[in-house]
């Protein structure tokens, strides 16, 4: 898929949402789109509320103000679990996998939600995409290797089905090596089965050369925003996100 066949449609669209923890606002009056077909990221540093967005789309916590508009429907008022059941999946920061069940067992509860007629074939998927979940699917999650897990987290995800895949740093704490890996399958999955991605990266580099387009967040507001190219440009992105080494 090419930049120039992504639907100009919005799949996911925030307008003015504001998230607190208790008295503590983490989010300010935040607009940001995903269109159909898209990757696109959310970059920044640590505790400027890129997670705190992620997590706030599924509900926990509620967005305060605002509206969070999917396939033209506000959610922002639904539990986690019906978030779920409309098409988005979370692979949350720090993978979140269940250490004690093994790879088979993290997988199926990925599956819990979908057609148990289908859990089969979407096995098979994801052990084309992941063939090292295939080599370990006895062995416990918490066993594995960090970029297994990683790994691990986003297969468990796309057993749902996902329309909408929300990443949340998966290049966090991982080899480069490995890095390169999560992110050519991201690519892969958008340009071969049409997945609209949103990534929530620290990496900056890697995630604007990814992704159609981007925002930037500084303490819990949106700051700029652009394709990838043309954030990755920009004196005061190289400055604050590539150059020092953010």
């Amino acid at each position: 898929m090419t930049a120039q066949s992504i639907s100009s449609e919005a799949m996911l669209d925030l307008r003015g949402v504001e998230s607190c923890y208790g008295n503590i606002v983490a989010l300010k009056k935040v607009d940001l789109t995903v269109n159909r077909g898209e990757i696109v990221t959310l970059i920044g540093a640590n505790g400027a509320g890129k997670s705190t967005l992620m997590m706030t789309i599924f509900g926990t916590p509620r967005a305060r103000k605002g509206q969070i508009i999917y396939e033209g429907r506000d959610i922002a008022g639904l539990p986690a679990h019906e978030v779920a059941r409309l098409g988005i999946a979370q692979s949350p920061e720090g993978r979140r996998i269940f250490a004690r069940m093994s790879v088979y067992e993290n997988l199926l509860m990925g599956a819990a939600l979908g057609d148990p007629s289908s859990t089969a074939g979407d096995l098979e998927r994801v052990f084309a995409i992941f063939p090292r979940l295939k080599e370990r699917l006895t062995q416990r999650g918490g066993t594995l290797s960090g970029g297994e897990q990683q790994m691990l987290a986003i297969a468990r995800a796309l057993m749902t089905r996902p329309r909408l895949l929300l990443l949340d740093e998966p290049s966090l704490g991982l080899a480069p090596l490995v890095v390169k890996q999560i992110f050519d399958v991201i690519r892969d999955l958008n340009r071969r089965d049409g997945l609209t991605v949103f990534l929530v990266e620290q990496n900056a580099y890697h995630a604007l050369r990814l992704a159609h387009r981007g925002y930037v967040i500084v303490n819990g507001r949106i700051t700029m925003s652009g394709t990838g190219a043309e954030l990755l440009a920009r004196p005061e992105i190289r400055a604050a996100y590539l150059e020092g080494g953010h």
